[in-house]
This record gives structure tokens, C-alpha cells and sequence, in this order.
């Protein structure tokens, strides 16, 4: 990592469901958090979670010094609307194939247990 960046993954309890165009594309209660220096928090959903019906390969593909090299999926409305990593960086390979949503409605609520969580 360079000096100041820092990445953490950590197993997440929330209840996070992703929806566009008021479609449910994913939902899951096993969410890893993603927090990158200077990023907002990001949540990576486990494969079985996410509707990958309704998403499509893109052709795209970016690259990032400290994650690894992304490929992404899209719906007809949206392009490039979730990545993965699908060989991530040693510091980060809990998020091997998970799929993470980019500029979409994501709703979150506090464990069971727990009092309702602001949004996200």
C-alpha cells in the first residue's frame, strides 16, 4: 500500500438490498464492508446474493493499484452498474468474486438485534 492509503475488509451484519429502477438486483444479510482511505464505505455482496439474471457482462474492465483489476456487468438503462474483482490483490482477496454496486439505492438496516441504521 502507499503511505496514507489503508484498505479494511470486514464481515458487515447489516441487511443490504440494492435496487435500480425499482428493480431488487441484490440482496443480502452477509454484506462485506470495504472502507479505502478518501472512498465512501463500499458493501460487497456474495454471488448468490445478487440477481445476476438481470445483469449483463460488459466489456469493461478497469484497474486499480491497491484492489486489482475489475471487470463489470450492466442492465440496459445502466452501464457498468457492479464490478468484481475476480483475482484481487493478496490484502483484499476477501472480495474474490463479490459484486459491488456502483450509484444505485442501497438500504441498509441494523441487525435484529439492533436499533434501524441510517442509509448508506
Amino acid at each position: 500500500m502507499t503511505a496514507g492509503h489503508r484498505i479494511t475488509v470486514e464481515q458487515g451484519t447489516e441487511h443490504v438490498r440494492v435496487t435500480h429502477a425499482g428493480q431488487v438486483l441484490a440482496e443480502s444479510r452477509r454484506p462485506l464492508l470495504l472502507r479505502e482511505t478518501g472512498c465512501p464505505v463500499r458493501y460487497y455482496l456474495p454471488p448468490e446474493d445478487v440477481r445476476t439474471d438481470l445483469l449483463t457482462p460488459s466489456d469493461t474492465s478497469t484497474h486499480c493499484p491497491f484492489k486489482g483489476d475489475a471487470v463489470y456487468w450492466s442492465r440496459p438503462e445502466a452501464p457498468d452498474l457492479v464490478w468484481a474483482y475476480p483475482d484481487p490483490k493478496t490484502e483484499v482477496a476477501r472480495i474474490r468474486d463479490y459484486f459491488c454496486f456502483y450509484e444505485t439505492e442501497v438500504v441498509t438496516s441494523a441487525p435484529a438485534t439492533g436499533a434501524a441504521a441510517q442509509p448508506r
